[in-house]
């Protein structure tokens, strides 16, 4: 457990259940002499309000850094090896060291700091809290891109994850560079147009 007065990390990732574009990983050190009321999991609130906060955790952390995977590595990885990578790439970008990491999830990426991993962490642990807030407002920016670069896949609206749109989309207009190959919905896909 980390002692009081520690500098503490959280980190959370967004991204691992898409079948196109990286995934995205934030580490967070809030100043704890200057809280940021509100913080909880992404998942749980709006879009503008994810908006707004990101904007206070960037402003008043005492550091931040982004680490992603791209979808090549993924494919030849695996998405838990990824999500990891982007762990330790999120790390590596820090300017401040702390002293302890918290960790969403299972698994403790290999970073040379003392920490653990905590399931649901994201509603239990501002720290972790304010990375999953960077992380997916980062990644969804991205998809939005994305949405313009392909238009006709939504890519704003379902952000990449398997919705039924998505999965009609991806059959009416083919698999992009940016879509998962290893990733069912898109393997059956490329399975069936390599046979016909």
């Amino acid at each position: 457990m980390n002692p009081e007065n520690s500098i503490v990390a959280g980190i959370d990732e967004v991204g691992r259940g898409c079948i196109a574009g990286p995934v995205v990983a934030a580490i967070v050190i809030l100043d704890s002499a200057n809280p940021i009321p509100g913080l909880q999991d992404s998942k749980t609130l709006s879009p503008k309000r994810r908006a707004l906060l990101a904007q206070c955790i960037l402003a008043e952390a005492l550091d931040w850094s982004i680490g992603r995977a791209e979808v090549s590595e993924i494919d030849a990885i695996n998405i838990l090896q990824a999500t990891l990578l982007a762990m330790q790439r999120a790390y590596q970008g820090l300017h401040v060291k702390p002293d302890w990491v918290w960790v969403d999830g299972n698994q403790y990426p290999d970073i040379p700091c003392e920490g653990d991993s905590v399931v649901q962490g994201d509603q239990l642990i501002a720290e972790i809290s304010a990375a999953s807030i960077l992380a997916k407002v980062h990644r969804d920016q991205e998809m939005r891109f994305y949405d313009v670069l392909f238009p006709g896949y939504c890519f704003s609206k379902h952000k990449g994850y398997p919705t039924q749109f998505h999965r009609q989309q991806l059959k009416t207009l083919g698999v992009t560079a940016h879509h998962r190959s290893t990733f069912a919905p898109v393997k059956r896909l490329m399975a069936k147009s390599t046979t016909s």
